[in-house]
């Protein structure tokens, strides 16, 4: 197929209804072109405010409704989840609000920019990937993590970074205390002890209950 005969604008509009994501090469397959002359059509769209190059193959349809840029999570990592302050400010335990939509992974850290969507991967050791549910949207679907995961997860990367742990920026009442405990058997005990100083702060009531060393991962 000719690129000539492409009304890419048209083109733009009608995948606007069914996506909100363009991925170059898939495009170019789907056309009967080369990927270099579908990018460079894309390029051109992005100028004309259409789309937007977020990266490499990924172009983001701008004229796709209710778009959060969240389906990219698992796209540019499959072994990922949305946690850490993005998933404690939503649920109400921090009042820090993250400039980027921040999620672990099991593969390499990394950071995505654009004018509308930013997203920051940290990464976690396997055995630490668990502890999230799949969500649906309008264009795919993305993981993300349990209130509690998320707070461990904070606390856990915090440590390595020799990060001090703010007793004041976090409200546990909405958090189920027996799940904290729980799941902060599969963390480094400095990471317990951490979560006890803070259920100690907040004035959490809780059990301190003899648990087994290390529980069995959950996904």
């Amino acid at each position: 197929m000719k690129t000539s005969r492409i009304d890419w604008a048209k083109f733009i509009l009608e995948e606007a209804k069914g996506s909100a994501l363009l991925k170059s090469d898939e495009v170019a397959r789907r056309l009967g072109m080369s990927e270099l002359t579908t990018r460079r059509s894309f390029l051109r769209l992005a100028k004309r405010g259409m789309i937007e190059h977020f990266t490499k193959k990924w172009f983001i349809n701008l004229l796709a409704r209710d778009f959060s840029g969240r389906e990219l999570i698992n796209l540019l990592r499959p072994q990922s989840y949305i946690s850490l302050q993005t998933v404690l400010r939503e649920t109400g335990i921090s009042s820090q609000t993250p400039v980027s939509i921040t999620a672990v992974t099991t593969g390499e850290p990394a950071s995505f920019s654009s004018k509308t969507v930013s997203i920051t991967f940290r990464h976690v050791k396997p055995d630490l990937y668990w502890g999230f549910q799949i969500r649906r949207t309008l264009y795919g679907t993305y993981n993300v993590a349990e209130p509690e995961k998320a707070l461990l997860d904070w606390l856990y990367l915090g440590r390595k970074q020799g990060g001090k742990v703010i007793n004041d920026e976090f409200d546990l009442r909405k958090l189920d205390v027996k799940k904290l405990l729980l799941y902060t058997q599969n963390y480094p005990r400095s990471v317990r002890h951490d979560l006890l100083e803070l259920l100690v702060h907040s004035g959490s009531t809780f059990q301190n209950e003899s648990l087994p060393l290390r529980t069995k991962s959950r996904r």
